[in-house]
This record gives structure tokens, sequence and C-alpha cells, in this order.
């Protein structure tokens, strides 16, 4: 089962960190990380060492990533990807592709984020690195995931988490755990849910994963606030998982967090404070260029508005574009929000401008990543 706890993982590590910054920790704040990975990039050019370098520019290209420096991410794995090739190191060519596919995932971009992972992963296996393989099924398996298509990645998660505790990586064990939580918490399995959140944090916890521990308390939180109603201690948690935010820096978890206690405060009435959070999250998404973020953040408030007397009208409005915003980008379990959104106001069903129902939305995977999925073998990780 999922939820069984086995031998106790090793300390969490970041193995995007390599090279001259081999040695710092996955706690390490993102502006440090930033600033030692352009000082030992530029030393390596110097030097003209091309693996180096790409090992260097992918801390730098994964600390602009966390950080909401979108154009600067984008322009670092591409860098790192270029060294790497000229240094003829597949691996380093695989973690600069995961670097880029992630990115891609961040800015929904999903198609391009299926093929660069996809490229990672082959990458990977050519070059026998086998944690970066890893990484990239894990990154296939999570932007199936996002799209709400829980019936082709489920059982990757489950595989890729008995391959983590296997291999006694912490990290990964945790986001496997945090990924089938939300799928359980997300078909209503609250109860499943809630125990392999709190899994996540121990596990994350014991690792000294600061991250990992952040993101598994907002999911406790979320269950908490929408199974018990218990709204004072959803806000505690969420408190506690946005000081460790801050300190290491992370802008995208903090933004889904201020998202999240918006939503808290939304179940509980408490629509004005909710309207607050949410519009606070939206400018934070928006100015890191995060479309499922700044998306989720807009329907959190039109919600709010409509429940402070917005008339039904614009309410509808939003909700439609809201909706095609959301089909565009390819996320439909968060399309299907949408539709349960404007039955709960009043104001469904909305018009339909895809020539689809509510939920009656054709393959939720594009070509391209049904393909990239059905190449996985997790077995390559052993």
């Amino acid at each position: 089962m999922a939820g069984q706890v086995t031998e106790r993982p090793a300390m969490a590590s970041a193995p995007e960190y390599q090279g001259a910054l081999g040695s710092l920790s996955v706690n390490a704040s993102l502006p440090e990380v930033l600033a030692r990975g352009v000082q030992e990039l530029r030393a390596a050019e110097e030097a003209g060492d091309l693996r180096e370098a790409a090992r260097c520019g992918l801390a730098v290209a994964e600390a602009c990533r966390r950080l909401g420096r979108i154009d600067e991410a984008d322009r670092a794995w591409k860098a790192s990807y270029r060294a790497a090739r000229s240094a003829g190191h597949e691996g380093a060519m695989a973690w600069a592709l995961w670097s880029g596919g992630t990115l891609a995932r961040q800015r929904g971009a999903l198609r391009l984020a299926y093929r660069l992972l996809g490229l990672a992963a082959e990458a990977g296996e050519r070059g026998g690195d086998i944690v970066v393989r890893g990484y990239s099924l894990a990154g296939l398996a999570e932007t199936g995931r996002i799209q709400g298509d829980y019936e082709a990645v489920g059982r990757l998660h489950e595989q890729l988490l008995a391959e983590a505790r296997r291999r006694g990586e912490a990290r990964h064990t945790v986001w496997a755990l945090e990924g089938i939580a939300q799928m359980h918490r997300n078909t209503g399995s609250y109860d499943k849910a809630l125990a392999l959140f709190e899994e996540a944090a121990e596990t994350a916890s014991r690792a000294e994963d600061r991250r990992g521990w952040a993101w598994a308390l907002r999911g406790i939180a979320d269950v908490v606030s929408v199974r018990d109603g218990d709204v004072e201690r959803a806000l505690s948690l969420l408190s506690r998982a946005e000081e460790a935010c801050r300190e290491i820096r992370l802008a995208s978890a903090l933004a889904y967090n201020h998202k999240m206690r918006g939503n808290v405060l939304y179940r509980a009435g408490r629509y004005a404070q909710a309207r607050e959070l949410y519009a606070t999250a939206l400018e934070e998404f928006r100015e890191m260029e995060e479309p499922r973020g700044t998306a989720l953040s807009r329907l959190g408030l039109v919600k709010a508005d409509a429940r402070l007397g917005r008339d039904a009208a614009h309410t509808a409005a939003e909700l439609t574009e809201l909706r095609t915003t959301l089909d565009r980008i390819g996320l439909r379990h968060a399309r299907d929000m949408v539709d349960k959104a404007a039955a709960e106001l009043g104001v469904g069903p909305l018009p339909d401008r895809t020539g689809e129902g509510p939920g009656e939305a054709g393959p939720v995977l594009p070509a391209v990543g049904a393909e990239a999925l059905r190449k996985v073998d997790v077995e390559g990780l052993r």
C-alpha cells in the first residue's frame, strides 16, 4: 500500500546542484544558489570547462525558475544544454532538458514539457544517469497529473514511489506521496489523502527537506479544511509552511500557499478575506508568468466576488473565459472546477465555446504526452 512506511530514507539531497555546487544543501536559499551558480559558471567558462559550465548553468536555471525569474531560467537551461552537447556529455544534456521541461510545465506549455522531459529521460538512459532519468519520468507523471489524467499516471506514481523507497531517495519519496495524495484528494478520498500527506510531511521532516515539507503541510491544510472544516488548524499549517517558503525563497510554492489560504477562508464563508488572498496570489503568479496558478487564483477571485454581491452576468462571463483559458492550457481537472463553480454560484451551465459540454472534453493528454508516457520504463531505474 502507498501509505506504508518502509525503512528510513536518507537525508534529502539536491542532485541538480552539481560540480562545484555539489555541496549545496537542498534547503539552501535560492538567492544563495543563484549567486554561487553565476560565480562558478563564469569561472568554468573562463577555464573552458564545458561540462562544469553545463553543471553550474543547471543550478542557475533551477534557481531562476524557482524564484519566478522565467526568462533568465529559459536562457540558462538552454545555455547549459549547449555546453553539455559541446562537451558530448549525455547526462548533463539530460539534466538541462529536464530543467527546460520543468520550466515548460510551470509556464503552461504542456506539450513542450512532455517533449523535453521525454527527451531528458532518453538522454539519461543513454548516459547511464538513473537519477536524471527518474526525475524526468517523475516530471512526465506530474505533467499528466496536473492535467487531471489520473488513469494514465496513477500507476506510474506508485511505481516511482516504490523505486524511490527502494533507493532511499527521500525527495522522490515525498514527491510521489504528495502526488498520490493529491489524486486521492481530488477524487474525494480524503482519509487516504490525509494519511499520505501526513506521511510525506513526516518523511520530509526526517530527511530535512524543507521544500517537500512545506508542500505536504499545504496538502494537509487543504484536506482538514475541506473534510473537517477545521479552519484554524488549516491556517496554522499554512503559516508554518509559509515560513519555510520564505526561508528558501520558494516563489511558486509561496503563491500556491496564499491561494490555498484563500481557499480555506472561502470555505469558511470569510469571503472578503479570501478575496484579498486570491488577489495576492494572482499578482504573484502573474509576476512569475505561471498560467495555471494565475487561472486558479482568478477562479477564486470570481467566486469570492460573486459571494460578495457581483452580478450573475459578470460572474458567468468570467467563468466562461476562464474555462476557455484552462482548455487552451490543457488543464481538464481545473476546467471541471470551473463548471462546478458555475453550478455552486447558480450561473451554470456555462455557454459552450468548445463544442463539448461540461466534463465531456476529448483526450486529456496531447499526442506527444501519450507517446512519452507510453515509452516509460520504470525498470530502467534499477
